[in-house]
């Protein structure tokens, strides 16, 4: 997703031009009948969560029939399945906004992966490659990198270390994402310099596939150094441009990723209809077998109001989904599903269905440019009838409703003095040596320590001040799980 706002008038940001240029070819596939063999299958129903911990930091208190709730867990509860979360380079522009707290960067990520991980979800981790959004028509490096941006082994050296040792980092204390994404909405390519960014269209394609190809080879060889098993995602910003852009990567030595990521929403990407989209999956699971295809971004509105003095970023609803309502919100998002079920696909993922209104400001205004699309009415209170329960529609061809996996069965039990953590596994061998991390909400590690169960069942800790903590487990140095704990 990107946002571009002016003073007047807020928009999605697409590659119009090139959209234009190639959609009649493109389509013309749709005259044939691609049929995808369907068998039952498991998928993945996600949110883009990446706003959640600076609401919350505005004030912003989610509830659900009117009671305040953990917004990750409620997400769990509501069969969401996995947790997409952004990270920009060094957002530095946040220094200016608020009270300066920087959102999207390294530690904001650990803190968004902790609660996701220990609400039983998955993560998608989403690189940026940028200190702002990048997207279709921006795909500026790093502030960091620009004195390498021309010099392509520099630059490929710089992108390899920064993928490979941010993982290595949240490796080190359990917060390993399960999948990750090379850049966001890439389209136009990656990593430009100021003046090819502000050029117009730039698509080198020799370049792009060496900087694709060697983020690709950072996640790999981390998974080799930690024996981690890490999905790598491709992104692309509508299904119409899915074809041409998919047979350029593949057609100069992309090959090594697993997904297809695809944004589709209907106010920016039509008239690519909800079947069209299904097709144009099916279509990419037939020409590359054996990979993926997942719709990462999508949204739909409730209500055609605002709630604060920021610019919203949708104004459209399809002919057959209005008006806009909770009802037609959830109703979009139920038959786009199960359209893409139906040829394939792997999951959903709805795009920022928790940035509700805050006191916070943008880059561009005060509040949320998409409280009109989350699954929140303006008191931040859950919608009874809106999208969330899309994740909980019983659809046909899923092996099971419920993706979330339930965490290892382990309970903490704090003494009463706050000093020795109880710890009682199931299903673990006595034998089993254990690594126990505690972090704090930030995804700080305050300690670990090495246990054995034959011997141990508790962890004593220090004076600690009190509040929320996590307790991370690994056994034999493969992560088991994580569980909140509170120390008074």
């Amino acid at each position: 997703m990107s946002l571009v706002i002016t003073a007047n008038d807020a928009y999605l940001s697409t590659s119009k031009t090139i959209y234009m240029r190639v959609k009649l070819p493109f389509f013309a596939f749709l005259c044939c009948v691609f049929w995808v063999k369907m068998e039952a299958q498991n998928f993945l129903f996600g949110n883009d969560l990446s706003y959640v911990n600076e609401m919350e930091d505005c004030g912003v208190v989610y509830k659900e029939n009117g009671n305040p709730v953990d917004p990750y867990q409620l997400y769990a509860d509501h069969n969401c399945g996995i947790v997409r979360l952004r990270l920009w380079h060094t957002p530095s522009w946040y220094d200016n906004l608020n009270n300066g707290h920087r959102y999207s960067d390294l530690a904001d990520v650990r803190k968004g992966i902790l609660r996701a991980k220990a609400a039983g979800m998955k993560v998608l981790l989403d690189f940026h490659l940028s200190d702002n959004w990048a997207d279709p028509s921006k795909q500026r490096v790093p502030a960091a990198w620009e004195g390498v941006v021309d010099n392509l082994p520099l630059l490929k050296d710089s992108l390899y270390n920064y993928v490979k040792s941010t993982l290595l980092n949240l490796n080190a204390d359990g917060l390993t994402p399960d999948m990750v994404q090379i850049g966001n909405e890439t389209n136009k390519g990656i990593l430009l310099s100021p003046q090819q960014d502000a050029g117009g269209w730039v698509l080198d394609w020799p370049r792009n596939a060496a900087l694709f190809n060697r983020a690709i080879d950072a996640v790999r060889d981390m998974e080799t150094q930690t024996g981690a098993s890490i999905k790598v995602a491709l992104h692309i910003a509508g299904p119409a441009d899915g074809g041409w852009l998919m047979q350029g990567f593949w057609s100069n030595g992309v090959h090594d990723f697993d997904v297809i990521g695809l944004s589709y929403y209907w106010a920016w990407h039509k008239p690519t209809d909800i079947a069209d989209a299904a097709n144009i999956v099916a279509q990419l699971k037939q020409t590359y077998a054996g990979k993926e295809v997942m719709i990462f971004e999508t949204g739909y509105i409730w209500t055609t109001q605002s709630n604060d003095s920021a610019s919203n970023i949708i104004s459209e609803t399809h002919p057959n989904y209005s008006p806009a309502s909770p009802e037609n919100q959830r109703k979009w998002l139920v038959d786009m599903t199960q359209a893409v079920i139906n040829k394939g696909a792997s999951g959903v993922i709805y795009w920022e269905s928790a940035w509700v209104s805050s006191p916070c400001w943008t880059q561009w205004g005060q509040g949320s440019h998409q409280e009109h699309a989350t699954f929140f009415d303006f008191n931040s209170n859950l919608l009874p009838t809106g999208g969330m329960g899309w994740m909980e529609h019983n659809y046909t061809g899923l092996t099971a409703t419920k993706s979330v996996e339930k965490p290892l069965s382990f309970d903490v039990f704090p003494d009463s003095s706050s000093q020795l953590l109880n710890l009682r596994f199931n299903g673990v061998d006595e034998d089993n040596e254990l690594k126990i991390n505690l972090l704090d909400t930030q995804g700080k590690l305050v300690l670990t320590r090495d246990i054995n169960l034959a011997t141990e069942n508790g962890l004593r800790l220090p004076d600690m001040p009190s509040g929320i903590y996590y307790v991370a487990v690994f056994a034999d140095g493969r992560f088991m799980g994580t569980k909140k704990v509170w120390l008074r």
